[in-house]
């Protein structure tokens, strides 16, 4: 009897660590969820910040927004945007005496040049990857942002343009799904609850909101 004996022992002990192991990943999956949710919220996040960087560039040429990236894209590589040059400045002893820019203006002391820059250098630096701009970190170019635009009537009687881009958390945490299952269904299931979007998104189609992000 006392090999069964053992061998009852031995899977009770199995059976305990493996109980033990299951106690452990249900609270430390959460966590580790989390960690990555930050991780990744963090670098779509500043890829929405720039989608709304270039929308409002293309505006202030256009007067209204794009929903098409290849557009965006290209206008951002392609196009250029005023800028103006100060040459010189006010000295301490102009200062001193009271002498405004204004007055240094027209007294030729400060040249103001407007310029023609670059749309790329000027809001990005010449060696930001532009043509990432439409994919969603993280997805190896699998995903894009989804990009709408709209007109809408403020409570003003002002008609004005709007955009919005946003990706939904089943596409950000695609590849993590399997593992992280039960957390991210959790986390949806919230942000539903709480009829917030299941996402990241930037500007809206229905309503002026100035372009605000839903992590702001």
């Amino acid at each position: 009897m006392k090999p069964v004996k053992i061998i009852i022992q031995i899977v009770l002990a199995l059976a305990a660590i493996y109980l033990g192991y299951l106690c452990y990943a249900s609270v430390q999956n959460p966590i580790q969820f989390e960690k990555l949710r930050n991780q990744r919220y963090d670098r779509i996040i500043q890829r929405l910040k720039d989608i709304r960087t270039a929308q409002d560039a293309y505006k202030s040429i256009h007067g209204v927004y794009t929903s098409s990236f290849d557009t965006l894209i290209h206008f951002v590589k392609y196009d250029s945007l005023k800028t103006v040059r100060s040459i010189g400045e006010l000295t301490d002893d102009q200062l001193d005496q009271g002498m405004t820019e204004q007055e240094a203006l027209k007294k030729g002391l400060i040249i103001r040049d407007t310029m023609r820059i670059s749309a790329l250098e000027q809001l990005f630096g010449k060696n930001y990857p532009i043509d990432d701009l439409r994919y969603v970190p993280f997805t190896k170019r699998k995903h894009e942002f989804k990009m709408g635009t709209n007109m809408i009537w403020t409570e003003s009687g002002i008609e004005v343009p709007v955009f919005e881009a946003r990706v939904n958390n089943m596409i950000i945490f695609e590849d993590l799904f399997e593992e992280y299952e039960d957390a991210i269904l959790e986390y949806n299931g919230e942000r539903k609850r709480l009829q917030k979007y299941p996402g990241l998104k930037v500007g809206s189609v229905a309503e002026a909101n100035n372009n605000v992000g839903n992590w702001e």
